[in-house]
């Protein structure tokens, strides 16, 4: 007996490690790999796996694939800790690991109700269940503790074959076609194949047909954007000593481009408060006045005892004309961050985590947050609905700042803090996803990369190199109408998914009292 007990133990032990090489295998289904068959591999294999599985064992199973998952696919996140936060690699890794640990909580909690509800191979449980809990907990993760929605499986077919269902149901429901695409494979491995007859050329019909329920189409104007890339060393942003040389360098490189329509500087391109260099955007206004343009700013504005990470518009706002107007501080014509970066723009337990470590006074980390919907910036009468960094991965709230009039969507950010890792290309995976959601073509500047144009259906057009100092100039096609992802956004998909698992456990209770 004891030596069935070692063996058991054994192959219990090997089962999760093969779990945990499943789930790091995924981070190559994304951005800079783009290899999206792994995804569904993977996934086929870690259902296949489970199924028979106790609830408890279940969970520690998911739990093991899900920390695969986010060890290798987000272990960009110990840079920016080891490098700017003062803190020794080997805990900055120990601190990722932990980070990783807790978004595995949400596929362990899939595998804890999906061998509870419909333990064995079914139906039921590979193409009703689990897509229904996968996209369920997907959302959680993006939602709970103000959510962390990096790796949605839906961001795999950024490039992918049924990239444009996205306009209709977005990447949340990607990743619930995925998640069905996966239970469907996981049944024909067990010779069970009616599913896949019905249900793959339901997907290929769906995915020709999903650009027909959207309105968008070629408005005729185009928009001349430059995109200013300053590659300014983060060890050097925040020493004040840089802050004019830092201006000057983007005033420098932009003046040669003033005949663009608008010129955009990444997030916190001025790293001080509006307040101090109002003699210095009064001039660039000016000047961009002078030019019939107008330039786009991150900046840091300033509201009484309030600081916010924000953008604002200098020159022309409502349409080309020349104007020696002054700048005026405070105007209406800016966007306020609303979704703060944890610890990177406000700090939880203020109070007892500043002491600790310098990771917690990183510059600028004090940030009060804006309103979650604004009006669209203002530029030559363009509107261009903005996102800065961080809060491009929340679907939900650009697209409550995306209206009929929107034109162009805006993303800018400072990937600096985590160098040349894999980080800041998710991140541009992540932005091509909310064009194709929302029908609108994106530009995303940034401070050292990735600075790039991307059209209405998430194709990227125009992109400078990582780690260059440059500018990247784009005449952008403009188009009107809405996407149906625009109109209705994630409630479809979720209220569907609950109704899914709502049947399921109706039906799990109803064979148990039979």
């Amino acid at each position: 007996m004891l030596n069935k007990l070692r063996a058991f133990a054994h192959h219990e032990k090997i089962r999760l490690v093969l779990a945990y090489l499943a789930g790091a295998s995924t981070a190559l289904a994304f951005a800079p790999y783009g290899l999206w068959p792994i995804y569904l591999i993977a996934t086929v294999f870690a259902l296949h796996q489970s199924s028979g599985l106790s609830p408890r064992a279940g969970l520690a199973y998911w739990l093991s694939f899900g920390f695969g998952c986010f060890c290798v696919g987000i272990s960009w996140v110990h840079v920016s800790m080891s490098t700017y936060g003062g803190i020794p690699l080997i805990a900055s890794m120990a601190l990722m690991a932990l980070l990783a640990l807790y978004l595995a909580l949400y596929p362990a909690l899939t595998g804890y109700l999906l061998q509870k509800i419909s333990p064995t191979t079914s139906i039921m449980r590979n193409i009703i269940l689990f897509p229904a809990l996968w996209t369920l907990t997907e959302w959680l993760r993006g939602w709970v503790l103000t959510g962390f929605p990096w790796l949605w499986a839906g961001y795999s077919q950024t490039e992918g074959p049924i990239k444009e269902l996205a306009s209709v149901i977005g990447a949340l429901g990607l990743s619930f076609v995925l998640a069905l695409i996966a239970g469907v494979l996981a049944l024909c491995l067990q010779k069970r194949w009616r599913p896949a007859v019905i249900i793959f050329p339901l997907l290929g019909l769906a995915t020709y047909l999903s650009p027909m329920l959207s309105s968008v189409e070629p408005d005729g104007e185009t928009v001349k954007v430059a995109l200013v890339q300053g590659n300014i060393p983060q060890s050097m942003k925040w020493q004040p000593e840089t802050l004019w040389p830092t201006m000057s360098k983007y005033m420098d490189l932009s003046r040669p481009l003033l005949d663009a329509d608008i010129i955009i500087w990444p997030e916190a391109a001025i790293p001080a408060p509006e307040y101090m260099v109002s003699e210095f955007l009064d001039n660039a206004s000016k000047v961009a006045n002078l030019n019939n343009s107008a330039i786009i700013t991150g900046i840091i504005s300033h509201r009484q005892d309030s600081f916010y990470n924000s953008l604002i518009v200098l020159g022309n706002h409502n349409d080309k004309h020349q104007s020696q107007a002054d700048y005026i501080e405070g105007g209406s014509n800016e966007f306020k961050k609303h979704h703060l970066l944890p610890i990177g723009e406000f700090v939880p337990l203020e109070s007892l985590l500043r002491p600790l470590a310098p990771l917690f006074n990183l510059p600028m980390s004090s940030f009060s947050r804006g309103a979650y919907q604004q009006p669209n910036l203002n530029a030559l009468g363009h509107q261009i609905a903005p996102a800065i960094c961080y809060e491009i991965a929340f679907p939900e709230q650009l697209r409550a700042n995306v209206n009929e009039g929107t034109e162009l969507l805006l993303t800018v950010s400072n990937d600096a803090w985590f160098g040349s890792s894999n980080g800041p290309l998710q991140h541009m995976e992540i932005a091509q996803m909310r064009s194709i959601e929302l029908g609108r073509p994106l530009v995303r500047a940034t401070n050292n990369g990735v600075t790039a144009v991307v059209d209405e259906l998430g194709n990227i057009t125009h992109k400078l190199p990582q780690f260059e100092t440059g500018v990247l100039v784009a005449d952008i096609p403009l188009v009107k109408g809405q996407t149906w992802f625009s109109k209705w956004g994630q409630s479809p998909i979720l209220i569907l998914s609950a109704l899914l698992l709502g049947l399921a456990i109706i039906r799990q209770r109803w064979l148990s009292v039979s």
